[in-house]
């Protein structure tokens, strides 16, 4: 995410029952007996539901549908006063696991490399793809309040200016002026200091962990207003440019599932193939339960225990899986990637304010950093999108409102992508440090050793993953 409406954020395991001091039967609650029932589903039909409301209302009474433009507003509002906590914790967890990473030397290293660099060319060839197919390419959909945008750039004085304006004139301004650049400043700094003062500041981590499980609990109650959000922003949309937005709509969902299928398939399948000569095919056969789990819940997390424990199962080293699968689950977001810039220049195209190949660049450097670690987050998607293009066109997030409606129908693939990303990731890695058994990784993909799902059950290491990256767990 942040790429899923359903994964809740601040849920953490359930504490074993505790028996009281005199022997007496270990108290059972119903919360430690049985799963918390799972209502997501009612937002997912609640969005679909909106979007088609909208769609319909736009088509038959255009003019009546524009009226409804401020909901789509109000909640592109609600998703903008998340933007700065969401970035602040993230980035500051985000490096705090690299500190960790890096502790463990040639893996962490090599890992974060791999993590950086697929991150930038999964963004590189959402820009590519986004300028070849155009989505949004002539809807024309009016935007509030320009004046003030170009006004402001008539009076910038160049690149010194813009360095200038990056440092806050206090700590605190940073968090009340609304820009993203100078959030993402103070959060490196704080992220770094972090990083140097070691396992002291320890503290100072887990207390910004409970802190961003707070923000993300108010994301996701905030996310339940999407329905209405996605309704009046459809609707107007709909209203405005009838049922060619429509069409440009489902061009960007279908240019996202292609790219993220080619990335996947051709990119990702020739570098296992090249690398560590395993096909990929295979491998996602072996992975099929838990891209199956995946597909049904839109989070790429549900799978991480077992994808921690099948990678071992397949031969390679313990500390390898246990410093790659947590960390990439925060910095190799290669379906976010493409999802944050395909949706950006949708949304550029679509109010007619197409960026700039200098803009673009930029954005997709500070999508390279913002993005990390919103993979496993519900709305931190958005609230990455909606941060990028606030820092360099700002006139543009009022926009966002476009993608909510379909934003939920683009997470399967995002999910399934940064998965994908991350399975490969593993076995690339273990082949890079020698510390994978091939015999036995050829006898697992072959069939000829399956994984047993009972094995969990009993093994703590793979109960108790998530603990491995302050940032895996979401």
């Amino acid at each position: 995410m942040p790429d899923q409406y359903d994964h809740d954020v601040s849920s953490s395991p359930t504490p074993p029952p505790r028996s009281s001091a005199e022997g007496a039967p270990p108290e059972v609650s119903t919360a430690a007996t049985s799963p918390k029932k799972d209502r997501s589903h009612y937002l997912y039909i609640g969005v679909i539901v909106a979007v088609i409301a909208g769609i319909v209302f736009g088509l038959v009474a255009p003019d009546a549908a524009k009226a409804w433009k401020p909901l789509g507003e109000m909640f592109v509002s609600l998703i903008k006063m998340m933007i700065t906590p969401v970035i602040f914790c993230t980035i500051v967890l985000g490096i705090g696991s690299v500190r960790k990473a890096a502790t463990v030397g040639r893996a962490g290293g090599l890992a974060l490399a791999y993590f950086l660099t697929m991150s930038t060319f999964a963004l590189a060839i959402g820009l590519v793809v986004g300028n070849i197919i155009q989505p949004g390419h002539g809807l024309t959909v009016k935007h509030g309040s320009a004046d003030k945008y170009v006004k402001t750039a008539e009076k910038s004085g160049g690149f010194i200016d813009f360095l200038k304006s990056i440092i806050p004139d206090t700590f605190f301004s940073a968090f009340t002026s609304g820009s993203v650049l100078q959030v993402l400043f103070i959060a490196l700094l704080v992220g770094f200091a972090i990083q140097r003062i070691g396992d002291s500041a320890e503290p100072a981590l887990r207390a910004i962990a409970t802190m961003q499980k707070i923000v993300f609990r108010v994301l996701s109650m905030v996310l339940w207003l999407a329905p209405i959000g996605a309704f009046g922003a459809m609707a107007a949309v709909v209203g405005e440019s009838g049922a060619k937005a429509v069409g440009e709509m489902a061009k960007l969902m279908a240019g996202f599932y292609v790219t993220c299928a080619l990335f996947i398939f051709v990119i990702l399948g020739a570098l296992l193939w090249v690398v560590a000569r395993v096909n990929i095919w295979r491998l996602f056969k072996y992975l099929g339960r838990e891209f199956l789990l995946i597909l049904a819940t839109s989070s790429s997390e549900s799978a991480l225990p077992n994808l921690m424990a099948k990678m071992e199962h397949a031969g390679i080293n313990r500390s390898t899986v246990g410093i790659v699968v947590p960390t990439g689950y925060s910095f190799n977001l290669d379906g976010t990637a493409i999802y944050l810039t395909m949706s950006s220049l949708f949304i550029a195209d679509a109010m007619n304010m197409p960026m700039s190949i200098g803009e673009q660049i930029g954005l997709l450097v500070f999508m390279i950093v913002a993005s990390k670690g919103a993979a496993g987050v519900t709305g931190a998607g958005l609230a990455t999108l909606a941060g990028g293009l606030s820092s360099h066109k700002p006139e543009l997030v009022d926009g966002v409102g476009l993608i909510v409606g379909i934003d939920r129908f683009m997470s399967e693939a995002r999910a399934l992508t940064n998965f994908a990303g991350n399975s490969v990731a593993t076995v690339l890695i273990g082949t890079w440090t020698k510390t994978i058994d091939r015999e036995r990784l050829g006898d697992v993909l072959g069939g000829r050793d399956p994984f047993d799902y009972s094995s969990m059950e009993d093994d703590p290491h793979s109960s108790g993953v998530r603990g491995a990256s302050p940032v895996a767990q979401h």
